[in-house]
Order: C-alpha cells, then structure tokens, then sequence
C-alpha cells in the first residue's frame, strides 16, 4: 500500500508517489525523463524527448474542442536535493521517503520534491484521463530548471501551436504570478597557497539555520551560514592565531545555505580564548537573528594536536577579506511594486580545495542591467583579489503582460469556485517563463501551484488539500478554455 494511495486526487498523488521513487535532483533527470517517455508510449501519446532530456508530450482535444487554441502545461522534473546530517541517502540512487503529517506530505530528513513533482504529477494525470473535457494540449517538461533553467534553454519549441501557457511552479495557492526576475550563477575562484603547520586542531560549525529559497525566501532576513562563518573566523582571528586548512558550506547556489564548517589550527595558549570568543559571538548571533533564526548557533570540538596543510597567512587573509566584504542579500527593493525585492544575490556554496578557493552566487534582478552591474561587482572584487569570475546560466526576467486571456480565465475560475480573490503578484525568484516567451511570439502565460512550504530545505511540505484546490483549478480552467 503506497504512502499516498488514500489522498485525493488519487490519481496526482499515485504519479506524485512513482515520481519520487525515481532520483530527479538537478543534473540525474534521465530517468524520469525516461519515465514520461514511458508513460506517453503507454498511453499512445506523441512524444518528443531531446538531448539534454527535455519531454514534450502532446494530446490531441477532447470531443468538441479538436479545433481549440492549444494549452501548454509546464512545469520542470529536477528537484533541490537536501538532507539532514544525520540522514544516509545516495540522492542519485534513492528515492524518497514520503509520509502524511496532517494535511501535509512531507519527505523523512529530505527535500520533497513539490518543486516541482508535483506539475509533473498533474501532467500525467490530466494526459491520462479521457474523461476530461481540454483543448489540445502540448505538455513540456524540462530538466535542471534548479541550476540556472538549463533545461528551458536548451529546448526547441518551434513545433508548438500553443500560445497559452499555464506554468505549475509557484508555491503558493491562490497567488497567480505574472512576471519573474533574471539571473544568472556566478562563480568566484581564487587561487591558494599553502604551507605545513603544527597546533591543535578544532572544527567550527555554524548550524541551527532555517536556509530557503534564495529567491522567493531572501527577503525574510534569514541567517547565510557562509557569511556567519566569515565572519567567525575574522573575528577569531582578532584574538587568536587562528590557521586555516578546510572551509565549506551550503549546497545549491539557490539555496540559503544552513550550515558551513572549518577545520583550523590555533596555539594551545588560545584555547581558552577560542571558547570564550565563540560564547561571545553566539549571544550577539541569538540577539541578531532572534526573529528570523532563533536557532543559529556556532559549535566547536577539538580535534587534538595536528600537523597538517594549512593555508599561507596572505591566502587567509584574501578569503576573509572576501567573506567579509562581498555584497550578499537583498540589494535593492522595487520601486514600482511594494514588497517587491527587484535585486538580490545569495552566496550558496563554499568550497576549499588544495588549489583553489570559490564561492557560487546566484544573482537575481528584474532589471537587466542591475543583474549585471550586480555581478560586475563580484568581478572586481574577486580579481582584486587575484581571482576570476564564471558566469552560467544566464536567464532573462520574464515582463509582464498588461493584457492577458490566461490571466483573466485563471482569475475567474479561481473566484467562482472558491469564492476568494485570488492575488496577482510578481516574484524575485526565477521561473521559465521568461526564456519560454522568447521562444514563443505573443505567450501569454500563468504561474500558480499549490502551497508548498519551506521548499529547498528538509522542511519542505506540500499542502495535500490546497493539492486539491489547484487540481479542481486546472480542470475547469482546460474545461472553459475552448
């Protein structure tokens, strides 16, 4: 008996269910690529399947709407992969571990995978039943749309006829989305030097961090365990002869990173100074963050006397001047609409090798020149520091469109079936969109979803009832789209 087989709508939450037995984070997508192929060969469907793994599957219209506008649906198959420490899964072997917690679904100690299996559950599902009542349809389901919408960038759209697009990637019900910001991922490296040291070894970990979206969650002031250990180790260093031979943090560069760790070498004489300069800094950090991350803590454990590699004082001394010196958050809010971030960049993975030192940023902006002005700061400072900058992933804002038909029908149907307003927003995080209007004249497009909570954290949680809702959304949309 599946986790799922008693949810409503069965027949979302039974793909839903297969979708996460299959590993689909950001760069293993063949397979479930594979099994949508599968599924159109099933069910006598025309397919496509490109290079990259790209899906198109298309379904003529049901009785009485051969002759209707086309409607694509679209989401992406990749998922956020993140675990808890204490959680063993291969996320390139594993499937998940779902299970039901009220009204929520949820995953044990992972990311769930809502974003966005679940577009790709309503997909099959909609393909699946002759029953229902829609248009054609032209289903595109994309790869490694989490790592910078490769997938979206790669496909070759000029065989659709569809000019109506209803993108299943937002994670709140209710809450139609009409425009998106760029951005791009940009990777700052720097050269390293190292030398032999003796002292006694301790590890600093910053933990107890909520992380999130770096998009749609940086606004809310949430702790970037990156920075917090930059800044650990400077102010350690004020105080102790503090060596460093390991560095690393976060996961995914559109991730707010939720913990970092160091490996350093200080004198014995500075131990003592060590846990009273780290009882400091956590009392400034629970005050600082007491509102967004009353969690945050800075942790330590000796590692015994060690002779090992350590990093040169001058090669130190560059990466906490980066740490410490780089722009990071929200940048600039929108002055056309209010709450609205409008630019912003999260450094979400740190990695220190033998040779080589480097930070990912995810850089977002709706305006075009303030996402590149933006990364031409990072530039700067990181040739300044005698490193170069990579750019990837580069993706444009999706503009809003002030006359919509998708718009206006989603608006309807929405209000009279459930007797509530829904709300017209723009949203600092990436979604398709933007490259799909460049690919196709005249799109007119919507995105919405279920709400799904605390997406790219192991917190993450899908909303089993607002699933539902936005099921009886998109039937009834297809239904009166004729």
């Amino acid at each position: 008996m599946g986790v799922c087989e008693n949810l409503e709508p069965k027949r979302v939450f039974a793909y839903f269910e297969e979708i996460c037995k299959i590993p689909h984070g950001s760069g293993t997508t063949k397979a479930i690529s594979d099994y949508c192929v599968s599924f159109a060969k099933e069910h006598n469907l025309k397919w496509i399947q490109d290079e990259s793994s790209n899906v198109i599957i298309f379904k003529d219209g049901s009785r009485g709407y051969e002759t209707s506008d086309p409607v694509i649906i679209q989401g992406h198959m990749d998922m956020v992969c993140e675990k808890e420490n204490h959680v063993e899964i291969d996320f390139e072997k594993d499937g998940l571990k779902l299970y039901v917690d009220g009204d929520f679904l949820k995953a044990e100690g992972t990311t769930l995978g809502g974003d966005d299996g679940i577009a790709v559950a309503y997909a099959l599902a909609i393909l699946e039943d002759d029953a229902l009542s829609h248009p054609p349809l032209e289903v595109v389901l994309t790869v490694d749309e989490e790592i910078g919408l490769l997938g979206a960038e790669a496909i070759d759209l000029s065989m659709l006829k569809g000019k109506k697009l209803l993108n299943i990637d937002s994670d709140e019900e209710g809450i139609f989305l009409t425009s998106c910001a760029g951005g791009l991922r940009a990777d700052c490296r720097m050269p390293v030097s190292r030398t032999e040291a003796e002292g006694m070894g301790y590890e600093i970990q910053v933990t107890g961090l909520k992380g999130g979206h770096s998009g749609s969650e940086i606004h809310k002031e949430r702790g970037n365990a990156v920075v917090i250990l930059g800044r650990a180790l400077y102010e350690l260093r004020q105080s102790c002869s503090v060596s460093l031979e390991t560095l690393s943090g976060g996961c995914k560069d559109n991730a707010i990173p939720r913990e970092a760790a160091a490996c350093i070498l200080i004198s014995e004489k500075d131990c003592g100074e060590l846990a009273a300069q780290i009882d400091r800094l956590n009392k400034t950090l629970k005050q600082e963050y007491r509102s967004s991350d009353a969690g945050v803590e800075i942790c330590f454990r000796e590692l015994g006397p060690k002779k090992t590699g350590i990093l040169t004082d001058a090669s130190l001394i560059r990466i906490l001047f980066m740490l410490r010196s780089m722009p990071w958050g929200v940048q600039n809010m929108s002055m056309e609409i209010e709450g609205l971030v409008e630019t912003s960049l999260n450094p979400g993975i740190m990695e220190l090798t033998e040779e080589e030192f480097c930070l990912c940023f995810s850089v977002r902006s709706s305006v075009t020149s303030r996402k590149y002005e933006l990364t031409e700061r990072l530039a700067f400072l990181t040739e300044f520091l005698g490193g170069e900058l990579e750019m990837h992933g580069d993706y444009p804002a999706w503009e809003y469109k002030p006359d919509s038909s998708v718009r206006e029908l989603m608006a309807e149907v929405y209000r009279e079936l459930f007797q509530e307003e829904p709300q017209l927003k723009a949203i600092h995080a990436g979604l398709e969109c933007g490259i799909l209007s460049g690919k196709i004249e005249d799109l007119d497009a919507i995105s919405f979803g279920p709400n799904n909570f605390d997406i790219h954290t192991p917190e993450e949680r899908l909303s089993i009832s607002s699933t539902e809702k936005v099921w009886k959304l998109i039937l009834e949309f297809l239904k009166r789209a004729k």
